[in-house]
């Protein structure tokens, strides 16, 4: 099998077009982000079809889910409101409640085990955004 590799360049260039998406203060909603990065994940993932890189989708994957876990956190605003959402996707109460009222910035609350389980990776499968392993699985195979 031909093995192709990935571009350090490629990688950066795509990461500055999520970061471009995936902005906390451009005022959209999850659906609309959603949809603009829907078509770049599949688009990536077919072109990079056949090199070798299970271990660059993960990557992006796990960064790209964190970075939309802190949209959601940022758009939730109020403690009171990240404590009903938090309550509504299982988190425990008095977790639910020491995450709400913290004051530790966004992308490092994002990394929290309660935020991962309040917004894992199925909740973002059910909500319709697209992964990249799970894209490059389905192309590799």
């Amino acid at each position: 099998m031909l093995r192709i590799r990935i571009a350090p360049k490629s990688l950066k260039r795509l990461k500055a077009k999520l970061r471009q998406i995936s902005r906390r203060n451009n005022g959209r909603s999850l659906e609309q982000i959603r949809e603009q990065l829907n078509p770049i994940i599949s688009g990536w993932v077919n072109y990079y079809a056949l090199a070798e890189a299970r271990s660059h989708m993960q990557k992006i994957d796990k960064w790209l889910r964190r970075r939309i876990r802190q949209i959601a956190w940022k758009q939730w605003k109020t403690p009171k409101n990240r404590y009903q959402k938090l309550r509504e996707r299982g988190v425990p109460s008095h977790w639910a409640k020491l995450n709400a009222g913290t004051s530790l910035g966004v992308w490092r609350l994002s990394n929290s085990p309660w935020i991962h389980r309040a917004l894992s990776n199925a909740y973002w499968h059910d909500f319709g955004l697209k992964s990249f392993l799970q894209q490059y699985n389905l192309r590799h195979t």
